[in-house]
């Protein structure tokens, strides 16, 4: 735990830490995994989540407690995309053995804007009641569910994931170097440029009825 809070080098005035730096590394490689629809993407998802879990752990509590979601929601979205590999959730073939890419009816999105409202408000006001847990509350809060709601759609094979992770790193890139990981704040401004290609990609895949084998074993 103390070696990987430690500082690996300085860049621009700001200190890296090396489990910022290695966390954040794995959680690119999870994008592009993702983006691939490999299989491989839940387990790397999971070891990323537990390097960062250290990184945050006792200084960001909301980042630190979404880290263990991102962990439990890798283990959910490995068994989900291993369940429907091949089919949409609809049914609709693949035709290539793994996940297919699909929007989310409306009122599945009802559904997740209700619940990263309702959320993002329980979670930031419990910050407020213990403010041990986070000094700033609702950013943390808004990171925390939108996490959440983003790798469920992720696991659900719902092309509306790309766009709820670019509504975290809205937040996240201006928290992360505010804190002081700005590493952290580097990778997430790459990961927008990564989601919107991946936006496309899979918006394109959604309306095929067949799709490539996913490279590996499967953000």
């Amino acid at each position: 735990m103390n070696s990987l809070n430690s500082e690996a080098f300085t860049l621009l005035d700001q200190h890296i830490i090396w489990s910022d730096m290695i966390g954040n590394t794995l959680g690119l490689i999870t994008l592009a995994l993702g983006w691939r629809r490999s299989l491989l993407t839940w387990p790397v998802q999971f070891l990323s989540g537990l390097v960062l879990f250290t990184a945050f752990y006792g200084h960001l509590a909301g980042s630190a407690g979404k880290q263990v979601v991102v962990m439990v929601v890798a283990l959910y979205g490995w068994w989900q995309w291993n369940r429907y590999k091949g089919q949409s959730e609809d049914g609709g073939a693949g035709g290539d053995g793994h996940i297919v890419p699909r929007f989310a009816t409306w009122p599945e999105r009802g559904a997740m804007i209700g619940a990263a409202a309702v959320g993002t408000v329980a979670v930031a006001l419990l910050f407020e009641n213990y403010p041990s847990l986070s000094w700033d509350p609702w950013p943390d809060a808004y990171i925390f569910v939108g996490t959440i709601v983003a790798m469920y759609a992720q696991a659900r094979g719902m092309v509306e994931f790309w766009i709820a992770w670019l509504l975290v790193d809205v937040v996240g890139v201006p928290l992360n170097f505010a804190n002081g990981y700005a590493f952290s704040g580097f990778v997430y401004v790459i990961y927008g440029a990564l989601v919107l290609w991946g936006l496309r990609d899979w918006w394109l895949r959604s309306r095929q009825g067949t799709r490539p084998a996913l490279e590996g074993a499967t953000a």
